[in-house]
């Protein structure tokens, strides 16, 4: 059942994420002061809307097991972390390329670009750290606990524009700007198609966790043999 519901996430994550590109690419007109690279928008902002989301729930899983010290919220906090690490790189990808277009730089060391580097490699040490700690139930509990410390930057780098001046304009949505409802619309729905992908690989990847322990426990148990 489990595979069924994987196949059709991924058929419907396709066709939407195609449908959006068709969208983006031919039908929407060049924004007028940006031209043609404002479209960048539509993989940026989702990018980081689902790492986040990721993040987010990989620290609520991580919560989970150390109250309860149940395995399968580890096996989900490592799976749907190890899921938005590449969101969040493509976040960081994309506003590089936005920022050599628009701004003539690839990168400035400004709030909001920084936190969000560092949020990158404090996720990337969180997998760091799992590999460099063999034994289960110390891998499992130091990593909840990093978890947990690394999302205090999550929202460093949402609230960073707002708290310091940056070179990073303000949002739209934010700054009380909007877009025309085509716009909009087809933002929203980029949004839902990355949110899917970003669920489908999660699913994914806990299968392989799941495989994982059981035969790390099959190995333990042939050594007690």
């Amino acid at each position: 059942m489990r595979e069924k519901l994987i196949y059709a996430l991924g058929i419907v994550a396709a066709l939407y994420l195609v449908r959006n590109l068709y969208v983006m690419l031919l039908q929407l007109p060049d924004e007028l002061a940006q031209g043609p690279i404002y479209r960048i928008f539509y993989f940026h902002l989702p990018g980081y809307f689902t790492g986040a989301t990721c993040f987010f729930l990989g620290g609520v899983f991580s919560i989970l097991y150390l109250v309860t010290r149940k395995w399968k919220w580890d096996s989900l906090a490592v799976s749907v972390t190890e899921v938005g690490l590449p969101f969040a790189a493509m976040n960081l990808i994309t506003g590089m390329i936005w920022g050599r277009i628009i701004w003539g730089i690839w990168w400035t060391w400004d709030a909001r670009l920084t936190s969000a580097l560092v949020c990158w490699l404090l996720y990337a040490g969180y997998l760091m750290l799992r590999r460099a700690i063999e034994e289960p139930t110390q891998r499992a509990t130091f990593a909840a606990v990093f978890s947990i410390f690394a999302f205090i930057d999550v929202p460093i780098v949402i609230f960073s524009i707002k708290w310091w001046r940056t070179q990073h304009p303000q949002p739209v949505f934010w700054g009380g700007g909007s877009f025309p409802p085509d716009w909009a619309r087809i933002f929203w729905l980029q949004v839902l198609a990355v949110l899917l992908i970003g669920i489908v690989f999660t699913a994914v990847r806990l299968r392989q966790e799941e495989a994982q322990r059981e035969i790390d426990s099959l190995r333990r148990m042939a050594h007690a043999l």
